[in-house]
């Protein structure tokens, strides 16, 4: 593949730690030039290879000078695209004028232009085989709908290669986040330079893992939300947050699977850690509605090992040919390690990081006999999902009485019987204070971004519980524990919880013990 970028442009420092030739493009969109040559300046710091010009975002445009001073101007390499509101871009105009300014764009050294399948054989028919040599022609092909089957993939493939294209592109539409896994597969076959998307949420690893497939670029924002498709990181999450210049062919994949999911701090953790001792991996937010279809796409040794959270750990328990007996029992998975064989095995880590936690939180308490703070003690559990599983049955382990609570009694009766627990409805949660000093530990997603005014108990009920732990991190102090603490309760966050849960994970995923210093200075800003 070739690296078309001056090495000229690229800090010194930059090149030596690259282990890829993939490039980093930022879509530059302004109203008028002069905002746009700033944008180029700050793409030109935040480290990407080369900007796409967005033309057609520009309120006013004069071709000719326009052009010049955009390609004159600007730190990086240029790439310009004039998109059609029929190809989903914002100019509305006159065709013919359109793919003018595009040839005008070749002619005065712009290194790339982008043309549409659509537009392309009218396109070829202004050049008069006129062509420069200097500039390289992306011909493209946006699906804001789906993706399209495999066979489809390659025969479009196919028709932009015939077109007369250098570089092949196309972008489609995640459905599911199995529609990613076609793409790769065209990708890593590709005998032409490729750019390859996948929009949207579900779509975000075929923008992580472009060195990985052999993709020639991805695109990255230069500010979170402002973006020229849906789905794309930004510059600085690419190379600072997933590591993106330490990517190639042999990195393995990691990932924390849920719905929701965008909130995790998983790969912050992960990938700074992975960074730290020089592993080759990379861990992402993989947005999942099916664990099942998940793992029987993506089944090869690449996909090495994944942290599950909500609604997945239950369901998780299926698709693992073994599973470790505390997790059995349990009943929920949050740690998949795929074996060199190909088959997965399941564990649950959830309940030592909670459990050690809320015990750490007890510590000035009077010590009991068993040595648990928690031996003795009323154990109130919100939710019997598969967090609240692992806490009822780590809490029970220690001793302590526990109670269910759920907002469906018979989900909370059936955890009950299983842990040797009592059950309540969240509604009477509130009501309910047998005795004082109790302990409360809430492991559904009440509380959390966005919905963070929402709260399980009434500030009022909290008064008869000595600790309240919080399994929700984002934000870290959720109104549940805010309130805990105004009633005098000792608090224990979900941070902790997701720092003692991680490094046992750690540890599987990389053989490697877990730097937990580490871990806890990345997790002290949060």
């Amino acid at each position: 593949m070739e690296l078309v970028v001056d090495s000229g442009v690229k800090k010194m420092e930059d090149e030596a730690m690259r282990k890829n030739q993939t490039l980093i493009c930022a879509p530059i969109m302004a109203d008028s030039v002069d905002q746009m040559l700033i944008l180029m300046q700050k793409a030109k710091i935040s480290g990407a290879d080369l900007v796409e010009v967005r033309v057609d975002s520009l309120k006013s445009f004069n071709p000719r000078p326009d052009i010049d001073t955009l390609i004159k101007q600007c730190p990086l390499p240029t790439l310009f695209t004039y998109r059609p509101t029929w190809e989903g871009g914002q100019y509305a105009g006159d065709e013919m004028s359109r793919l003018d300014a595009l040839r005008l764009a070749m002619e005065l050294g712009a290194d790339y232009i982008d043309v549409e399948l659509k537009a392309i054989d009218e396109f070829n028919n202004t050049l008069h085989g006129n062509k420069s040599a200097k500039c390289k022609l992306i011909v493209s092909s946006h699906n804001y709908e789906s993706t399209p089957s495999a066979e489809d993939l390659g025969n479009l493939v196919a028709r932009i290669q015939a077109s007369g294209a250098d570089i092949v592109k196309f972008a489609t539409t995640a459905q599911d986040i199995t529609d990613v896994a076609r793409v790769f597969q065209i990708t890593v076959h590709s005998q032409v330079p490729i750019i390859a998307m996948v929009m949207g949420e579900k779509g975000l690893m075929s923008r992580i893992l472009c060195p990985k497939f052999g993709g020639y670029l991805t695109f990255g924002t230069l500010e979170v939300g402002k973006v020229s498709a849906p789905g794309q990181p930004t510059v600085e999450d690419l190379l600072n947050l997933y590591n993106f210049r330490q990517l190639g062919p042999d990195t393995k994949i990691f990932g924390i699977i849920g719905k929701p999911v965008s909130h995790s701090k998983s790969p912050l953790l992960y990938n700074e850690s992975f960074r730290s001792v020089g592993f080759n991996g990379v861990f992402m937010h993989l947005l999942v509605d099916d664990i099942a279809n998940f793992f029987r796409t993506y089944s090869s040794l690449d996909f090495a090992g994944f942290s599950c959270t909500i609604p997945h750990k239950e369901a998780a328990l299926d698709c693992c040919a073994e599973i470790d007996p505390t997790a059995k029992a349990i009943g929920a998975v949050n740690c998949i390690i795929r074996r060199p064989d190909g088959k997965l095995f399941g564990c649950n880590t959830d309940y030592i990081g909670a459990i050690s936690a809320i015990e750490e939180g007890l510590q000035g308490s009077q010590p009991s006999i068993s040595g648990s703070p928690l031996a003795g003690k009323l154990f109130v559990v919100i939710g019997a999902g598969g967090a609240g599983k692992a806490i009822a049955y780590g809490a029970k382990e220690k001793g302590a009485r526990v109670v269910i609570a759920n907002r469906t009694y018979e989900r909370a009766r059936e955890l009950a019987i299983v842990v040797g627990a009592d059950a309540l409805s969240l509604d009477e949660l509130s009501n309910f204070h047998p005795e004082n000093d109790m302990i409360l530990a809430n492991t559904t997603s009440i509380g959390m971004q966005p919905k963070v005014d929402d709260t399980p108990i009434s500030k009022e009920a909290l008064k008869h519980y000595s600790l309240v732990f919080d399994a929700v991190y984002t934000p870290k102090i959720t109104r549940l524990l805010r309130e805990a603490q105004e009633s005098g309760a000792k608090i224990v966050t979900g941070v902790e919880m997701f720092i003692g849960q991680a490094y046992e994970q750690y540890e599987r995923f990389t053989g490697l013990p877990a730097p937990k210093e580490l871990f806890k200075n990345i997790m002290s800003t949060y």
